[in-house]
Order: C-alpha cells, then sequence, then structure tokens
C-alpha cells in the first residue's frame, strides 16, 4: 500500500478553479491511526479513512466557490487514487450549495467520483432547512446513479454504517 505520509503523489493536485493550484506538502498531512487529514482549515476539513477506504470531507461553513471546489475536487483524486467507493459528507455546518456550485458538482465532481467508482454516500445533514432539502435531493439524484446513499443527523452513526459495509 502506498505510504501516504511520504509519497510524491500527495504533493500537490491540480484545482479546477481559474488554474488555482494548491499544494499540500507532505509535512501538513496528518496520520491520525485511523485517518489522514488532508486538508483542514477554518471552512472546510477533508479526511481519508484507509482501513474502510471512506472519503470524509466537513464543511465548517462559508465554504463557496474555489474552497468548495478544491475539496470535492482532492477527495476525487484520493478516491480515484485510493479505490475508496464510500464518501461521508458532514455538512451539518453547511447553509447551502451555492448555485453554481451545485451546477458544478452536477456536471464535473458527480461524473468523475461514479466513473471512480462510488457507491455509498452518508450525509450529515444541515441544521438549516433549505440546505438539509438541498441535501436531500442530491441524495434521490445519486440514488437513480446507483449510489447508496442515507441521510443521517449523528456523524458517528454515519461513520459506523459506511465502515460496516465492504
Amino acid at each position: 500500500m502506498l505510504d501516504l505520509r511520504t509519497s510524491p503523489e500527495v504533493l500537490a493536485s491540480e484545482s479546477t478553479c481559474k488554474g488555482r493550484r494548491h499544494g499540500y506538502p507532505v509535512s501538513s498531512i496528518v496520520c491520525a491511526e485511523e485517518s489522514f487529514t488532508i486538508i483542514d482549515d477554518e471552512k472546510r476539513s477533508l479526511f481519508y479513512h484507509p482501513d474502510k477506504k471512506i472519503i470524509h470531507h466537513r464543511i465548517k461553513g462559508g465554504c463557496v466557490g474555489c474552497d468548495f471546489r478544491d475539496l470535492l475536487t482532492t477527495g476525487a483524486e484520493w478516491m480515484e487514487r485510493h479505490g475508496a467507493t464510500k464518501w461521508l459528507s458532514d455538512d451539518r455546518d453547511n447553509r447551502v450549495v451555492a448555485p453554481e456550485d451545485g451546477e458544478w458538482g452536477e456536471r464535473e465532481w458527480g461524473p468523475r467520483v461514479i466513473k471512480a467508482g462510488f457507491k455509498y454516500w452518508r450525509i450529515v445533514v444541515p441544521g438549516s432547512a433549505v440546505g438539509s432539502l438541498q441535501m436531500r435531493r442530491l441524495a434521490e439524484e445519486y440514488r437513480q446513479y446507483g449510489v447508496t446513499v442515507q441521510i443521517f443527523s449523528d456523524l458517528q452513526a454515519a461513520l459506523d454504517w459506511l465502515g460496516s459495509v465492504p
């Protein structure tokens, strides 16, 4: 298995936002016993749980435009690279997805992760009614693509369920 802490593959990745480039030096990838922290800033976090092959993002609020797209693009890259089939969306603190980001997700991110083998998605929905409704609509859309999607209000329950799927 690839050693994520020392691999040059994790040093940088291309972004889809106006040629913006972001790099994650190896020293910035934190390895916990059960997960890697790939991105962690005031707006978002991205984790990889290698033992369960789960990509896990957390939106902390105000994550729009390039920040949102970089988060999902980086997650897609890790999904492709490591054969992950599961995604955990912790959107409890997300208000709504901006219309242009939603369109980008449908056009770019969705087809990419489905091609990569995306099979299981657990969404911890936002507290806002509009954000919750929006995520439920997305869940229904991805079910039509063959992704098993469930909505949760509890992060640990969502993670436990994904961990139980082979």
